[in-house]
């Protein structure tokens, strides 16, 4: 699968990692690839599970509930301990939200991926953008990062 643009790399601090794919489920394995490059890039091996989770489950709930032709994934890494995962897709009115497990350990439709963002997330939230008039939302996530040790 091609994304619609490139990985670039910024010109200063981490680099940061901005990709636009199809809003299929094609799309999640390539996105948990690109999870991956990017905290080996930083060096950030630690926190590679976490994140490929993490990331997984927004792009899934993306790819599953959205709108539109496409889904924009963006890695970044504002401060040295710190790794923000975010998915930006059309749909700002569905606002995500997270159903605990039933006590037979079932979920209703959906909603366990939440739950496992909220247990890895030092904080995660969403934003609707675009105003006066929304058009899409962004879900984030951040989690606590270190370097690995040489």
């Amino acid at each position: 699968m091609t994304p619609a643009a490139a990985a670039r790399p910024r010109r200063i601090g981490h680099p940061r990692y901005s990709m636009t794919w199809p809003r299929t489920p094609e799309t999640v394995p390539e996105v948990r690839r690109l999870v991956r490059v990017a905290v080996a890039t930083w060096g950030l091996d630690t926190a590679a599970d976490p994140a490929e989770l993490a990331l997984t489950e927004l792009a899934s709930n993306a790819v599953r509930h959205g709108l539109g032709r496409s889904i924009r994934v963006v890695i970044h890494r504002p401060a040295a301990a710190c790794l923000y995962l975010a998915v930006v897709d059309r749909a700002p009115w569905r606002p995500p939200v997270v159903q605990p497990a039933a006590p037979d350990g079932e979920v209703g439709i959906g909603g366990r991926g939440l739950v496992l963002v909220d247990a890895y997330a030092e904080r995660w939230g969403y934003d609707v953008l675009g105003y006066p008039r929304p058009w899409g939302k962004r879900v984030w996530a951040e989690l606590s990062a270190t370097e690995a040790d040489s």
